[in-house]
């Protein structure tokens, strides 16, 4: 097969790569190979389950048209502050040209019109003094909120309208390496099942976002790409009854908190809040379970969730940090029989694993019934352990309650986007032909910006005849 433009991967980049070539007018021929499924094919039989079967042979939830964003929280960040490095890369005043221009696009298909966390300024201003007392940085980033229901409708309608458009999506195959000529990307190889066949561009994009991160860090390594080992966080998402989240709910919606906390002072974060929200599991190759989050527009619960996440930059020799990373979720589902553990804030600072009869109890009940009840310290190390119990204490001074007995913590909350990819403005790798965008690449974490960079990609592709 020969085409012009060839996508690797169905996430956010690769999508608004192949959107923008069309609303831009392009006739150039464009394939999009991706290993999962179309959004209407994707479908988690834990709904019916009640627990996570663990799908073959990949998680519907990661993987398929959209990649994770489907099956998100499905909230879109409206600020160049939030979602990576990209504005480093592009400059802060494109970043935030192409973020309004990309939030028109998906307002188009279909989003909430509602902004978050755009009023209440006096109530802001209370809450970044006391963020400011407790040693914390908050960063109030307005927020659109999808919805993980209707996340999954304005995606369908995105891969319809690509499909009417001419753009092929070959979907269950999945790339198994680059095809490269002195130098030059000419292809890829895809296979499915035992068919293997070879597809020929003139361009590579590969977009095959923060599930695809260890693959596209091998296929650095084997063929000499430009990439340096970024950064990879560690952590736990962490579970609260609504009345403790009540004020930055209604306030902010989502919180976003930095802080340095002590004795090691890396960074530590607050990440994808969940208001009313649910805890779910994600499974990852070599049957690694990670937790997540999600909330949905109509359907709530009492808690609300929000990823706590400890960053760790490794310096030389070292050179793998999402092994490193997976090592951690590894040791994590071990004691956890392959499932996610859970614990009590208390029982941790106790030196204590947790009960199941004790979660029963409890007034905070888990939204992810299947979590197991243990020890979560046994498996996280002493480094990032510390910065995120310091870190949960000083939060607590923002939000009265954060660090009560009861608070759950859920193991292993794990983001893979270590693997930075050296570019140009253009997107231009060290190898001619080959473009990486988004979570995969390094450079964005999250929809927003994952689409800025495809957007982008799109305008670039269109401009070279």
């Amino acid at each position: 097969m020969k085409k012009d433009v060839l996508i690797i991967g169905a996430g956010p980049a690769g999508i608004f790569t192949a959107l923008e070539m069309l609303r831009k007018g392009s006739k150039k021929s464009i394939v999009i190979v991706e290993k999962g499924q179309s959004v209407e094919n994707r479908c988690c039989p834990k709904a019916k389950t009640q627990k996570c079967v663990n799908c073959k042979p990949y998680c519907h939830i990661t993987t398929g048209f959209s990649g994770a964003g489907a099956f998100s929280d499905g909230k879109l960040s409206l600020s160049p502050d939030v979602g990576g490095d990209l504005p480093t890369l592009i400059g802060e005043d494109l970043a935030r040209e192409t973020i309004n221009y990309t939030d028109g696009i998906y307002l188009e298909f279909g989003a909430d019109t509602h902004i978050e966390g755009v009023s209440n300024t006096d109530a802001v201003k209370e809450i970044r003094k006391n963020a400011i007392k407790a040693g914390l940085k908050l960063v109030d980033c307005p927020i659109r909120h999808l919805g993980t229901e209707k996340a999954h409708d304005i995606y369908l309608a995105i891969e319809k309208h690509l499909l009417a458009n001419g753009v092929e999506i070959m979907f269950g195959y999945e790339c198994t390496n680059l095809i490269l000529e002195d130098a030059v990307c000419k292809g890829a190889y895809i296979k499915k099942g035992d068919e293997t066949a070879e597809i020929h561009a003139d361009t590579v994009v590969v977009a095959t976002g923060r599930r695809g991160a260890d693959w596209l860090e091998k296929i650095c390594a084997e063929h000499n790409i430009a990439h340096e080992p970024g950064t990879v966080d560690i952590g736990v998402r962490v579970e609260v009854r609504n009345e403790v989240m009540e004020k930055v709910n209604e306030v902010l919606y989502e919180s976003k908190l930095i802080g340095w906390p002590e004795p090691f002072k890396n960074k530590v974060r607050t990440f994808c809040q969940n208001p009313g929200g649910f805890v779910s599991q994600e499974n990852y190759d070599n049957d690694l379970a990670v937790v997540n989050g999600h909330s949905y527009k109509e359907k709530k619960s009492d808690n609300t969730n929000v990823a706590i996440l400890c960053s760790h930059n490794f310096s030389t020799p070292f050179n793998q940090p999402i092994s490193y990373a997976q090592k951690v979720g590894e040791l994590t589902n071990m004691l956890a029989n392959g499932q996610i553990l859970v614990q009590r804030f208390g029982d941790i600072l106790d030196g204590k694993r947790t009960w199941p009869k004790e979660l029963a109890q409890s007034n905070v009940r888990p939204t992810l019934p299947d979590a197991v009840a243990g020890d979560i310290t046994a498996a996280m190390p002493y480094r990032a352990m510390m910065n995120i119990i310091n870190f949960i204490k000083a939060v607590d001074k923002v939000v009265p309650g954060f660090a009560s007995y009861e608070t759950l913590l859920y193991s292993p909350e794990l983001k893979f986007y270590s693997n930075r990819v050296k570019m140009d403005t253009d997107f231009n790798t060290s190898i001619k032909g080959l473009h990486c965008l988004g979570d995969s690449s390094g450079w964005t974490r999250g929809l927003m910006m994952a689409s800025v960079m495809g957007v982008l990609m799109g305008r670039k592709l269109v401009e070279d005849k």
